[in-house]
């Protein structure tokens, strides 16, 4: 899939901003005038949510904001829909489900739509494109949404990274979310920790145990960092003559797996013994990426 080249990014963002206009809630005329496609009115029941959306929390005071709006203003930016497959005259939802869900609470019966044909990939991509350029999406949905792009769709992280526009080392440093056990996921989407509190949880040696140290003490993310500094792995423990890794050699590491993240587009985990000893680990998601990596490096 030849999806990195230049025209990549821009071609995903001028299309969902030729769809929407841009991504505020202030430009109708902007939105009728570049969308390029007919809008109409269609029944609220008859939208449905897009099951591939990442964002799956929805701000109850935020929804109670935006539906007050729309009682004064109505909807000013069209939700962009697509046909539902053997359900004639039903829509999902690809791009405004925040709006739609509003709509309802703002006793509106029905809201504006443009029409779409794209497949389920383009969909997803749009959906993912939406909320994160709104900042609408908290960091484990942000990195479920770019895992099921390259898990579904065969994306390499460079591919993604370009297309979405976001940088590779934010890309690969968002992914590694996941690795952190269900239960701190979990507090970061109910906001409990941040996902600086998230990544720098990562390096702890108990990263739950530390999760509700931050909840319990309200601890700093350098307060994070520095606890996990201070945690040599058990290989790594301090012996006569050989000092614990200082906070200032974490910190090294992490800038060095963030330029090895940039240059190969991948994520990639530095460990290193005082000895000199260490490893680096790249994750890849799939067979493909594993061999594009391959093909990089110059191996067969």
């Amino acid at each position: 899939m030849a999806m990195a080249d230049d025209t990549a990014r821009p071609r995903l963002g001028r299309g969902l901003a030729a769809l929407i206009g841009d991504f505020s809630d202030d430009a109708p005329e902007e939105a009728a005038r570049t969308s390029g496609h007919p809008q109409r009115k269609v029944a609220v029941e008859f939208l449905r949510p897009n099951p591939r959306n990442p964002r799956r929390r929805f701000s109850e005071p935020e929804l109670d904001e935006l539906a007050a709006s729309i009682r004064q203003r109505g909807v000013i930016q069209p939700i962009v829909v697509r046909a539902l497959s053997g359900v004639p005259g039903t829509f999902e939802i690809v791009a405004g489900e925040r709006r739609w869900r509003a709509a309802q609470r703002a006793g509106l019966n029905e809201v504006p739509v443009v029409v779409v044909e794209i497949d389920d990939r383009t969909s997803l991509e749009y959906a993912i494109l939406e909320n994160v350029q709104r900042a609408d999406l908290n960091a484990i949905e942000e990195a479920s949404g770019y895992e099921r792009l390259m898990g579904e769709f065969k994306y390499t992280q460079a591919e993604l990274a370009d297309l979405l526009g976001k940088s590779r080392s934010h890309l690969a440093n968002t992914l590694r979310l996941l690795q952190l056990p269900p239960a701190i996921q979990d507090r970061v989407i109910a906001s409990e920790i941040t996902a600086g509190h998230a990544r720098a949880l990562l390096s702890v040696r108990d990263p739950e145990a530390v999760a509700r140290r931050i909840v319990a003490e309200g601890m700093s993310v350098r307060e994070v960092e520095a606890l996990a500094a201070a945690e040599a792995p058990q290989d790594d423990a301090p012996r006569p003559g050989r000092p614990r890794r200082s906070a200032e050699g974490d910190a090294a590491l992490r800038s060095l797996e963030d330029v090895l993240g940039r240059a190969l587009g991948y994520s990639v985990a530095v460990k290193a013994k005082a000895s000199g000893e260490g490893e680096i680990r790249i994750r890849y998601a799939s067979a493909e990426e594993r061999d594009a990596l391959c093909r990089k490096l110059g191996g067969a």
